[in-house]
């Protein structure tokens, strides 16, 4: 699957994405180091594993030693076997760099349920574990982090309170030496035998990780099968980023709870994490051979430093774009286009999109998921992009490059949770300090039935409240169709760049001649009188600048275009540079004020 192929179609944190990113991270000689410290564990588990083992997905006998080397996924049906804690460690830490934290807590019956202490004792001879999640700190490919990993061989790794003090006892020392966490969950939910104390754990796990947020520090929850009941109402949802492996089953409450309770039979395939990505819950599936890698770019992609610092380039910062001889030249004979032919223009569907000329502006692009309310809205796409190793936030619009995909993102006319994510990712840039880039191409937000039961309006001035008060610079660049409030709702920037032959405008042409004429015939001639070129923006000063086509944005001239916008980018990055995020804030203010 190539980039575009991802960024269109994929819900999984693709490695093939990260090869340019790794190669400026980290060496060669930790890759070897990795590779032979996985070798070594894996050989001493071929050695402790022989015989067949039953496949919890096709039920099929297969070779345990082979599961092994495949980091404990079915070679037959790619079914994801749970994995103890020591093998998760394993995993995702680098060699002998895990130094456990309050592995002596005492453990205790508050409410004296009676069989509850020899349940325990059980638990702890079979399992080798002193409760259901480990904690401690440990490197990853030589960067500190505070990790925690959930067993459900410990009584369904159920949450009592031993359970909740280990890890709000982690967070707080992970806020005190500003250590990113990460946390593998997996739980049956709250544990009955300590009834509402248990409960309790759920509030005091979710106040220690709103402190760890509000220092700026990185949390991410990693869901495995199965996650419910209380830990899926506190610590688990609460990520800056949330994964979760393939086939996961992960819901409030479970089928067996739901079927017994109120008797509704599930469908097929509805609390898997497949399901909670398409519902705006999840980030995206995260495969155990990514699994390091993919907890590596997390942490070098959210460092929150406190220091705002926006032109980190890496060591191709000298690229400076130049034009060819046969751009110009096409750009020389290009005729004026009016306002009606550039409208005309920004509808074709062969125009480029915003991943077109992200592909030649930013080393990397890996994509997030959901509003975490109600859905992923595929029309406006956003994650984190690297430009020369500046980490940013990128927000795009997508129309789709044929009908079917056209079909599968509305015609790139956003929906309220769509606004929603890019909100949330926007806020979560606020965070992390990274700067934001906006790409812009929707002929309006959508204007259906459902978009009206779900809050468009709200949802629209939400964002341009927030935005007004970002505290990261904000660029965003107008590719296509600028239309109405639904263009505006990711719009709101420091700067507001054009492409050449975009437009931008109160509504539609046909609209407005609508509206003013009643006759939306008219358009032509409205196109004309409305001042939606990029031209008649610079003039009336509703932008700053005007981005080249050479001629026409089309595949010959994307990648020209693109690296326009890169060599431009990071002047606009330049220029913020030791601004505080207040002056940051105030000048866009004062930008909009002026209008």
């Amino acid at each position: 699957m190539d980039k575009e192929q991802h960024i269109r179609t994929g819900r999984r944190f693709p490695m093939n994405l990260y090869n340019k990113l790794e190669e400026k991270l980290r060496n060669k000689s930790e890759d070897t180091q990795e590779a032979a410290e996985e070798a070594k564990s894996e050989k001493a588990e071929k050695k402790e594993d022989s015989g067949l083992i039953k496949c919890p997905k096709c039920g099929k006998m297969v070779e345990r030693a082979r599961v092994v080397r495949k980091k404990y996924v079915c070679y037959e049906c790619g079914g994801y076997f749970r994995v103890k804690t020591n093998n998760r460690i394993r995993m995702v830490a680098d060699a002998k760099s895990f130094e456990p934290w309050f592995d002596d807590m005492e453990v205790s019956n508050p409410l004296n349920y009676e069989g509850y202490e020899d349940k325990l004792a059980a638990a702890r001879e079979k399992t080798g574990l002193n409760e259901a999640v480990t904690v401690g700190r440990c490197k990853v490919f030589g960067d500190d982090i505070v990790l925690g990993v959930c067993d459900s061989r410990f009584m369904m790794a159920s949450m009592g309170h031993v359970v909740g003090e280990k890890i709000t006892k982690a967070i707080e020392r992970a806020t005190e030496l500003r250590l990113p966490v990460f946390l593998f969950c997996c739980s049956g939910g709250a544990r009955m035998q300590e009834g509402i104390v248990s409960l309790m754990q759920m509030a005091k796990t979710s106040a220690a990780i709103k402190k760890h947020g509000d220092a700026g520090l990185l949390y991410c929850s990693i869901l495995t099968d199965p996650t419910t009941g209380g830990v899926t109402a506190s610590f688990a949802m609460l990520g800056d980023v949330i994964m979760a492996e393939p086939g996961a089953l992960i819901g409030f409450a479970g089928p067996r709870v739901i079927k017994q309770t109120i008797g509704q039979e599930l469908p097929e395939g509805f609390q898997t994490s497949e399901f909670l990505v398409e519902h705006g819950f999840v980030d995206g599936i995260v495969l155990r051979e990514n699994l390091k890698k993919t907890i590596h770019f997390l942490i070098r992609s959210h460092r929150g430093t406190g220091k705002k610092t926006y032109a980190d380039f890496g060591p191709n910062a000298d690229f400076h774009f130049e034009l060819t001889e046969e751009l110009k030249e096409q750009s020389w004979k290009s005729k004026p286009r009016s306002a009606w032919e550039k409208v005309k223009a920004v509808r074709q569907v062969e125009r480029p999109s915003a991943t077109d000329y992200m592909d030649h502006i930013f080393d990397i692009f890996v994509e997030a998921h959901g509003d975490r309310g109600f859905a992923d809205d595929k029309a406006l796409i956003g994650g984190i992009g690297f430009i020369e190793g500046q980490p940013v936030t990128v927000i795009a619009d997508l129309k789709g490059k044929d009908f079917k995909e056209c079909q599968e993102r509305n015609f790139g006319m956003p929906l309220p949770e769509g606004y929603r994510k890019a909100l949330r990712l926007m806020k979560q840039a606020e965070k992390f300090n990274r700067p934001i880039i906006s790409f812009v191409n929707t002929s309006g937000a959508f204007c259906g039935l459902e978009a009206e039961e779900r809050g468009q309006g709200e949802a629209i001035a939400r964002n341009l409240l927030e935005m007004s008060g970002l505290k990261v610079p904000v660029l965003c660049i107008l590719i296509g169709e600028g239309g109405s409030g639904g263009a505006l709702a990711t719009a709101v920037g420091n700067e507001v760049w054009m492409m050449e032959n975009a437009t931008y405008s109160i509504l539609s042409p046909e609209g407005f001649a609508s509206i003013l004429w009643k006759d939306s015939n008219r358009a032509q001639e409205a196109s004309e009188v409305m001042n939606i070129t990029a031209q008649d923006l610079k003039r009336l000063g509703v932008i700053e600048r005007i981005i080249p086509e050479f001629g026409g944005a089309d595949k010959k001239t994307a990648e020209a275009i693109g690296g326009y916008m890169k060599e431009h980018i990071k002047e606009f990055l330049e220029k913020y540079d030791g601004k505080t995020g207040e002056q940051i804030a105030q000048e866009r203010y004062d930008r909009f004020r002026e209008f």
